[in-house]
């Protein structure tokens, strides 16, 4: 999507000495120049939190061997999507804050946003596993050990891991192959596909095809499968006569199903937004990104670790505090 902000001056005479250079120049925060400082602490907050957070909860998967289970190999493999999520976008996003470097190397772009939509990729697929996880725990409790072993989820891991580079590496890489006219201005501060390929001057169908329908084939086909196991569980649950055990079992799966919200919403609403809503104000697309990139990272290490019990518990353990009772997560 071409940017619709006044382009600096210091940014046209960047324009005129590279204009026949593969380099981008990333907006960050137009218009926000006022209060960049205050925008510029809750960023720092939130990679403080989303970075320190997951770390710690992988720290207390790794010591507490009573966490070594699939259910707790699955947190770790989310906890990692989401600082990778992270780091791939805290090297120009602070970069904008700290010294007001607003250009990017073509390919620095290129390695940035297969970072940023792989793990994406990622997250959605390790939310599914998480899902057919919970189906199988609560649908079919007496074969659970026997179909949800650590073996079998780490398998799932290896391919939760590769699904994302290996379809994303090709139109990727096509983008190197557009002529790209006119100002080459991102309206973020990090570069995503669905707006670089807006600024080819050349046919780019294939690409929108062929994005359009990994997004169909992983992400939508993810939250279809995640609904439908979701479906299932509730059905299941319906049938239950204990108001109380209902109330148990659904509790397990709050944590996955905030965590779920916290992450497809957002992600929904940017895809539809750049491919729909091409007039929509860019104070839209820019709110949307941000969310969708920064505030799952954010609340997924809070959410687990105030609605799992046994994170509580090991938390409190690895900190001394108390000596944690047996209990059942929820």
């Amino acid at each position: 999507m071409p940017t619709q902000y006044p382009l600096s001056p210091r940014f046209m005479l960047l324009y005129n000495i590279t204009q026949f250079s593969p380099m981008f120049y990333l907006t960050g925060f137009p218009g926000l120049e006022a209060i960049q400082h205050w925008i510029f602490i809750l960023f720092f907050l939130m990679y403080l939190v989303a970075i320190s957070g997951n770390f710690f909860i992988l720290t207390v998967i790794k010591t507490n061997r009573h966490l070594h289970t699939p259910m707790y190999y699955l947190l770790s493999f989310l906890a990692i999507t989401d600082l990778g999520l992270s780091v791939s976008t805290l090297p120009t996003t602070m970069g904008i804050f700290w010294f007001n470097s607003h250009s990017i190397y073509f390919e620095a772009c290129q390695i940035q946003m297969l970072c940023i939509h792989s793990f994406s990729f990622m997250e959605s697929s390790v939310l599914l596993v998480m899902s057919f996880d919970r189906f199988v725990a609560i649908c079919h409790p007496l074969r659970y050990s026997v179909i949800i072993t650590s073996q079998r989820v780490v398998r799932a891991g290896l391919v939760v891991i590769l699904r994302g580079p290996v379809a994303l590496v090709l139109i990727v890489l096509l983008l190197k192959a557009f002529p790209y006219c006119g100002p080459r201005v991102l309206s973020h501060s990090f570069c995503l596909h669905q707006e670089v390929i807006h600024l080819a001057c050349a046919d780019t169908t294939f690409n929108n095809l062929y994005g359009l329908t990994l997004v169909v084939f992983t992400v939508m086909l993810d939250l279809v499968l995640i609904v439908l196991s979701y479906g299932v569980i509730l059905y299941t649950v319906a049938r239950l006569t204990s108001q109380e055990e209902r109330l148990r079992i659904f509790q397990t799966c709050t944590s996955h199903l905030c965590a779920v919200l916290v992450f497809f919403v957002p992600m929904m609403g940017l895809s539809l937004v750049h491919r729909f809503g091409k007039n929509a104000p860019p104070a839209v697309h820019l709110l949307l990104a941000n969310i969708y990139l920064f505030v799952p990272p954010m609340l997924n290490p809070i959410i687990y670790s105030i609605k799992t019990k046994e994170i509580r518990h090991a938390i409190t353990k690895l900190l001394g505090l108390r000596k944690p009772k047996a209990e059942s997560w929820g």
